[in-house]
């Protein structure tokens, strides 16, 4: 069974998921999810090309944008935020916990919505980001400035 927690209306993170837990996400109205788990942190039956197989079956958008721990790079938000921008909604991410795909949608988020807001949902959702308040804050700042 899926254990969601939702960070916005349409856009909700999960820890693990397993294959079958794809046909539960479309059967809730999800219509993208995005795999933030690396390779090397799942056996094989886990590894991208089982979701994304299950994720076509199951009718969903399926992305790959593994995250490695610590390693939290403008690129790959970035690329999350890009992908988040024009996917179907609402959408599902996962990794070990969901910390790591709630980072992403946090930053993702920053200079969006208020920073007091983005880490409130985080919260609310489970998850400590007060160590992120730098990074939203100055994406936050750049955003205002453009």
């Amino acid at each position: 069974m899926l254990d969601l927690r939702y960070l916005a209306p349409d856009f909700a993170v999960a820890p693990q998921i397993a294959l079958e837990d794809l046909d539960e996400a479309a059967r809730l109205g999800f219509r993208t999810v995005i795999n933030n788990r690396p390779e090397d942190e799942v056996p094989e039956s886990l590894r991208d090309a089982a979701f994304a197989a299950a994720a076509e079956a199951a009718g969903l958008r399926y992305l790959f944008l593994p995250y490695e721990p610590g390693l939290l790079t403008s690129a790959l938000a970035e690329a999350f935020e890009a992908a988040v921008a024009v996917a179907p909604h609402p959408v599902l991410a996962w990794c070990r916990s969901g910390t790591r795909s709630s980072h992403l949608w946090a930053l993702a988020q920053a200079g969006q919505r208020p920073v007091e807001e983005i880490l409130s949902a985080a919260a609310q959702a489970g998850y400590d980001h007060s160590g992120l308040v730098p990074l939203l804050r100055a994406k936050a700042m750049a955003a205002a400035s453009r």
